[in-house]
């Protein structure tokens, strides 16, 4: 079972391109689930419908997010269409099983408050302070997935025209705005600390480099977030994605049109974005609330 879930992600990997993440992210579902379904069964074909909402509802018992719980149905049913497809099944069990609606909780954000606070907590006197102190001035300048952040490459950089490209989601590309102030903590790391990274190392494109002069990974952009939030004393969760989120409820909040802010943040559907339209008039409600002499 494991081999046919392995076959099934090279499948992915080499026939629809998807991304390492994406075939990470099926692989931990397909495993957990084999793992569960070999105490009962030994084949794929053994797999019905009630044991598949056995190990759904063992999901729930074991306190698991109803978002892990939806991404674990669509990861068995787009599983189990190609072994359908390939003649591995006759019958797809995940036909029989509903998708669990989706959680509509509301991301984190940072007030603009705590953003300034975690943008002047790296020690800039140090060079990977510098480095430290661009990216998190470069995520909140432009909500770049971290992903992104991490694949910039120097070509994308247009400092003169205070412009960044990436491509996102979809193989998107987009154009995006740089503030001054981020632009000018890029520059400083550009001329100085990553010159001193690339020594004695093979020349690279990306912008942003680890100490010994490599691509950065996202799990250092996790860590080091990790460690200026709890320097800065911020009590709010913070992810990487939560500098995604402010940039765009600060837009929001500061009257930007939320088509703008869908084009900048690279979705597809404006119903995406429009999640932070509910942030923006949370933000509103507790204005009126403060100021108004009768609220």
């Amino acid at each position: 079972m494991i081999d046919q879930v392995e076959d099934y992600l090279h499948y992915l990997r080499v026939e629809r391109g998807l991304s390492e993440n994406t075939l990470t992210s099926y692989r931990q579902d397909l495993l957990e689930a084999v793992h569960y379904f070999k105490k009962t069964v030994s084949k794929f074909s053994e797999v019905d419908q009630f044991l598949i909402l056995d190990y759904l509802q063992t999901l729930q018992n074991d306190n698991k997010a109803r978002n892990t719980v939806i991404r674990t149905v669509s990861s068995l049913r787009r599983f189990f269409q190609y072994l359908v497809q390939f003649g591995i099944v006759k019958e797809d069990p995940m036909l029989k099983v509903d998708s669990p609606k989706k959680a509509q909780g509301l991301p984190d954000v940072l007030t603009e408050q705590q953003v300034d606070l975690l943008l002047a907590t790296p020690d800039t006197g140090k060079k990977l302070g510098v480095r430290d102190r661009a990216i998190l001035e470069t995520l909140y300048a432009t909500g770049l997935r971290v992903s992104e952040l991490i694949n910039l490459k120097l070509v994308d950089l247009h400092l003169s025209m205070n412009l960044l490209q990436t491509i996102g989601k979809g193989d998107r590309e987009r154009i995006i705005p740089i503030s001054d102030v981020a632009l000018d903590w890029l520059n400083r790391y550009l001329k100085t600390t990553r010159l001193a990274l690339l020594k004695n190392r093979t020349n690279t494109d990306y912008v942003f480099l680890n100490a010994h002069g490599r691509q950065l990974t996202r799990q250092a952009i996790w860590q080091m977030i990790k460690k200026y939030v709890a320097q800065a004393g911020i009590k709010t969760h913070v992810t990487p994605h939560t500098l995604r989120h402010s940039f765009a409820t600060h837009l929001l909040e500061n009257g930007a049109d939320l088509r703008i802010v869908q084009e900048l943040l690279g979705h597809s559907d404006i119903s995406t974005t429009q999640i932070y339209t509910h942030i923006s008039h949370r933000h509103l409600k507790e204005v009126y609330d403060k100021f108004h002499p009768r609220a």
